[in-house]
């Protein structure tokens, strides 16, 4: 399917109501990029929806509305919406994870943790008071998703914070590759849309690299534990490539940061020598774990190595990567911009950024238009155009560390 096919399909039933776009602190360039998709489109399908035009939605030259959350000395804050929302169809972006925001907090510069942005998100659905017409939120890394089961006396945030959203008036949630995608069962009633950037992914892998093989005897792809094999299983069967899987043992006896550490990595799964390696994983946190499996990947004399990742938090800095590249552990880091990446990331020669900015622009003009979804949600055909199109028919690769635009 053609961009111009894609783009009038998504315009064709009546919208909702006119578009409105709020990005909370921190999400501002994600939303500004998938903004000048949806201006630009209603501009070239010539969308004559009388509802699209209506007063105020029709003197605007960008559905973005601007939200301001302020804060007090004391670290209490609110919500400010600066123009009117009433009768829209309402799409907000929060980014949990962009600790590069800052508030002062008795005279201190304090970065804003995801609890904070979870609380800016509750304040601006009350600044809106009922008067938008549907309320969608954006949430590409889901809150306190990784916390999605008990194993002893504990809180279940993301589940509480859910319903939480459905008691303020939100009718659907999307976000994408949820640690645990059955958290939907905590809201059953309303719109949950866990989206996989798989073709995304693949595409900017097949930009970079040039010389690939994908077929059973070069090529392997690897779960790096149990808990990423749906995710894996997609992989391997859309490219048609064998499937292995580590799986941690851990010291249940002991917490560090939160969590029981790994003792050693066990491998699943057939010969890996002289193959390239595709690792896939929902998020890279310190990359411990994933550099582990790297490491026990070369052991056995594996070949490249690629992670993917759709959430590259990074979160104990870049020297341990820096390193592992440098001892050839790895040959790409593969992630997306849906949340904060620092600047010092993009400048790293083994980091590809995957823009998802037009994928999410299409999924908010079909939604606004109460089209389906389905299309979007499996990419198994575009897939198939892409591998039939490799190597010779796909743009030139761009310099790792230039975000990919797709």
């Amino acid at each position: 399917m053609g961009n111009e096919k894609r783009v009038s399909s998504c315009f064709e039933p009546a919208p909702v109501g006119p578009l409105g776009l709020l990005a909370l602190p921190g999400c501002t360039d994600l939303a500004e990029k998938v903004s000048g998709y949806l201006d630009q489109w209603r501009e070239e399908t010539n969308d004559a929806h009388d509802l699209l035009y209506t007063t105020p939605a029709h003197q605007k030259t960008t559905s973005l509305i601007e939200v301001k959350c302020p804060r007090f000395s004391n670290g209490e804050g609110k919500a400010v919406i600066t123009d009117s929302v009433r009768g829209y169809d309402v799409f907000l972006f929060c980014d949990v994870g962009n600790f590069s925001q800052t508030y002062k907090l008795y005279n201190m510069q304090v970065p804003m943790s995801p609890d904070d942005h979870y609380q800016n998100l509750k304040r601006t659905i009350s600044a809106i008071g009922g008067k938008a017409r549907r309320i969608t939120v954006i949430m590409p890394m889901l809150y306190e998703g990784r916390q999605h089961r008990r194993s002893m006396r504990e809180s279940l945030d993301s589940a509480m914070a859910l319903q939480e959203l459905v008691s303020l008036g939100v009718s659907n949630i999307v976000t994408f590759d949820a640690h645990d995608p059955r958290i939907v069962n905590a809201v059953p009633f309303i719109g949950f849309e866990n989206i996989l950037p798989t073709y995304q992914m693949l595409k900017a892998l097949l930009r970079d690299q040039k010389d690939l093989k994908i077929d059973k005897e070069h090529m392997m792809i690897i779960s790096p534990d149990e808990g990423a094999m749906d995710r894996n299983i997609y992989y391997s069967t859309v490219l048609g490539l064998e499937l292995g899987m580590f799986y941690k043992r851990r010291d249940f006896t002991t917490v560090v940061n939160g969590r029981n550490p790994i003792i050693a990595h066990e491998f699943i799964g057939s010969n890996v020598e002289g193959k390239d390696i595709i690792v896939v994983d929902d998020m890279i946190s310190s990359g411990d774990s994933i550099l582990d499996v790297a490491k026990e990947l070369k052991k056995r004399k594996a070949g490249r190595i690629f992670l993917l990742s759709t959430f590259g938090l990074f979160t104990s800095g870049f020297e341990v990567f820096d390193k592992a590249y440098e001892e050839g552990l790895f040959t790409r880091v593969l992630s997306t911009n849906l949340t904060y990446s620092q600047p010092e990331l993009l400048s790293k020669e083994w980091f590809v950024q995957v823009d998802c900015s037009k994928y999410l622009a299409y999924i908010i003009a079909t939604l606004n238009h109460d089209s389906p979804v389905n299309s979007l949600l499996d990419p198994l055909s575009k897939i198939k155009t892409l591998l039939e199109n490799y190597p010779n028919k796909l743009p030139e690769s761009q310099h790792p560390g230039v975000q990919m635009n797709l």
